[in-house]
């Protein structure tokens, strides 16, 4: 129940009766869904009495989670998904707000995070032919050709409701394809004549439509696999999100540490190998130089990863022989997609890993080869955290780098801290020095799509209360994720968070991708490529009109650890969202 209280005028409202929007609400509760993160509209007069009459009466039904945005409806809802595992619903208005989705539907979906998308249609009857006919305006406007194709491209399924009659074999065969690797959104819709219709009551048990079980490797891999672990002097795992699943990273521990395997994160979406220990090798994303880890390599197991290298700028040496693991190895949503893999397999990575593990114990290992190799890994390791550690320093002048402010944030937290990481040209600043330590720590979207931090934040809390959760991004990042929307829910919904942006005055992406291109032309000379936002707005300020939140500027290193303490305080203890905007070097510098 979302804590509605149901005032007693008298004489309970007549009841509509077991409606396909009692079936829908019924059959998301008996799917495991807490929350239902809204945009309602003129479709959803069904669903909008369904609700009301549950909470009159006890019944229970998901938590209402207003969202005045869609996007950050469907970004609070992947936030609450990548912390509880868990599919929430999403529920929007007709085209118009499937449109307003807007790139969050790119994230989930490249994401592989579970989500179900429920949208109205506009009344298919328009002369009062049934209950729901059209009586406004825009159910004109709004009744277009192929509304779920809007979004099919990103669906791992997507339905029209015809009848509520099988509403929740509907829902829950959504679910089923939703939680099924690869994991992802799906998407159905309704008219308003459907969800008003009375049906009779279906007792369809969920657990009849359980997830696809998770793909092992054939005993003849896992041999082969093994011998050839066992025979490289070089072995490297190559990964990007096996962590998603945090069961998975304990299996990589065990593997890579005992036989002496170097982990490269390329691209990381989550935490696949804690950074303390001593096989990680860092993490690559689009710096441009040849990975030293990847170049060494005399072995390359890509166990999770859509980019597990960038070929003009790094990748491994010609003729080293690749295994190729993932729950999706063809890659099928991507047109252009190779690695020269000649051992390729679907496979669910903590159960490979298992079977890897449990197989080690057929062959004969050599002990001097582990050791040798053990020992360079960690050599390499070592010297990277070194050379990390010292740029951990304040810029000139008292300024601010990314590293010195990474570093002071990492020195507060504890084993409740969740790490939102959306930096964008900071993405690997914040890898490299927050360092995570133990599995889920640290999350980013999955996808390219800019503005999901803040959304991400609120469902991250809404899934575990008890989490203290900072949002890293960028200033670019936070004009696209919606604040006014976002600082309104966490005030609304008790769902403080830290939120830190790093404001370098505009979008230093765009320019670093038209540098690796044009290096020395007109864009280069330019002192203004149309990248800037000079005068940045007040950021913390729209935080502060919108949600209360605490606000604070911050341009000098030496304030910031007191302000970071601050805001954490102000967090954790008066239970406020704080929103601290630090000054970076411009850009353009």
């Amino acid at each position: 129940m979302d804590g509605t209280v149901y005032r007693d005028h008298g004489t309970l409202p007549a009841s509509a009766g077991h409606t396909a929007s009692v079936a829908f609400l019924d059959a998301l509760q008996d799917a495991g869904v807490e929350c239902i993160f809204a945009n309602f509209g003129s479709d959803h007069p069904g669903l909008v009495e369904a609700m009301a009459e549950a909470r009159a009466h006890g019944r229970p039904t998901p938590r209402v989670i207003t969202c005045p945005n869609e996007m950050v409806a469907l970004t609070a809802a992947q936030g609450h998904a990548q912390v509880s595992g868990r599919a929430q619903a999403v529920v929007v208005h007709v085209e118009c707000g499937t449109q307003a989705l807007a790139g969050a539907v790119h994230n989930v979906d490249k994401g592989r995070v579970p989500v179900l998308i429920f949208a109205g249609a506009s009344p298919f009857t328009q002369h009062g032919e049934m209950k729901g006919s059209r009586n406004e305006f825009i159910q004109w406007i709004q009744d277009v050709h192929d509304q779920r194709g809007i979004v099919r491209g990103y669906m791992r399924y997507d339905a029209e409701i015809r009848t509520g009659r099988n509403m929740r074999q509907m829902v829950f065969r959504a679910m089923q394809f939703a939680h099924s690797d690869p994991k992802g959104p799906v998407y159905l819709m309704g008219a308003r004549e459907v969800m008003e219709e009375v049906v009779p009551r279906v007792e369809t048990d969920p657990a009849d439509f359980t997830p696809i079980g998770p793909a092992a490797l054939p005993p003849e891999a896992v041999n082969a696999l093994l011998a050839d672990v066992l025979a490289a002097r070089r072995p490297l795992i190559v990964t990007s999100y096996l962590g998603r699943n945090t069961r998975a990273v304990e299996e990589l521990r065990r593997f890579a540490g005992p036989l002496g395997i170097g982990v490269l994160d390329s691209v990381p979406n989550a935490v696949n190998l804690p950074h303390d220990d001593a096989m990680h090798q860092g993490c690559q994303w689009n710096e441009p130089r040849q990975n030293a880890a990847l170049a060494e390599a005399d072995l390359v197991i890509v166990i999770d990863s859509d980019v597990p290298w960038i070929p003009t700028v790094s990748k491994p040496r010609d003729g080293v022989r690749i295994w190729h693991l993932d729950v999706d190895p063809l890659k099928q949503q991507m047109p252009l997609w190779h690695i020269p893999a000649r051992r390729v397999f679907k496979a669910h990575a903590e159960t490979a890993l298992s079977q890897l593990n449990a197989g080690l114990a057929r062959f004969t290992v050599n002990d001097a080869l582990i050791t040798e190799r053990r020992d360079y890994w960690a050599a390499q390791h070592h010297a990277r955290r070194a050379a990390q550690a010292r740029l951990e320093v304040p810029g000139a002048d008292d300024g601010i780098t990314s590293e010195y402010l990474i570093a002071q944030v990492r020195a507060l937290m504890d084993d409740r801290t969740l790490i939102l990481n959306e930096g964008i040209t900071n993405y690997p600043a914040i890898c490299n020095h927050i360092a995570p330590t133990r599995a889920g720590q640290m999350l980013n979207s999955g996808g390219g799509n800019l503005g999901w931090a803040g959304g991400a934040a609120l469902g991250a809390k809404l899934a575990d209360p008890s989490l203290t959760v900072i949002a890293m991004m960028g200033d670019g990042c936070y004009m696209f994720s919606q604040p006014s929307t976002v600082h309104w829910m966490a005030r609304h919904y008790d769902t403080p968070f830290l939120q830190i942006i790093f404001n370098n005055r505009g979008w230093k992406a765009p320019r670093f991708s038209t540098l690796a291109v044009h290096g020395a032309g007109y864009a280069a000379a330019s002192p203004d490529i149309g990248v800037a936002f000079d005068p940045p707005p007040d950021y913390s300020a729209i935080a502060a009109a919108a949600g209360g939140a605490y606000a604070r500027k911050v341009e000098r290193a030496s304030e910031l650890p007191a302000v970071l303490a601050e805001a954490l305080r102000i967090v954790k203890h008066e239970k406020r969202t704080a929103v601290l905007d630090v000054w970076l070097p411009h850009l353009m510098d």
